[in-house]
């Protein structure tokens, strides 16, 4: 597939790529060279509050896995047949 550079360094990107991708206006793409090659590649951006809250509950669980609080499972039949009382 062939793109043109446009005013502004703008160029758009096909639609079969759009489509194939599940891209949609507004979506942030990440951009850089490597070896004489532009790479772009669709990232997801997340607000630093979430990303803080993340961390958090994160930090919370390790705490209750080392503390005994919070079980660990070896697997997930092992976590469903706790959830259905076997």
């Amino acid at each position: 597939m062939l793109a043109e550079l446009r005013a502004k360094s703008q160029i758009t990107i096909p639609k079969e790529l759009v489509d194939k991708l599940g891209l949609s206006e507004g979506d942030k793409m990440e951009i850089y060279e490597r070896d004489g090659i532009i790479c772009i590649m669709p990232v997801a951006v997340y607000p630093k509050k979430y990303l803080d809250e993340l961390r958090e509950e994160i930090n919370n669980t390790k705490v209750k896995i080392a503390s005994g609080e919070q079980p660990v499972f070896d697997n997930v039949d092992a976590l469903f047949a706790k959830l259905e009382g076997n």
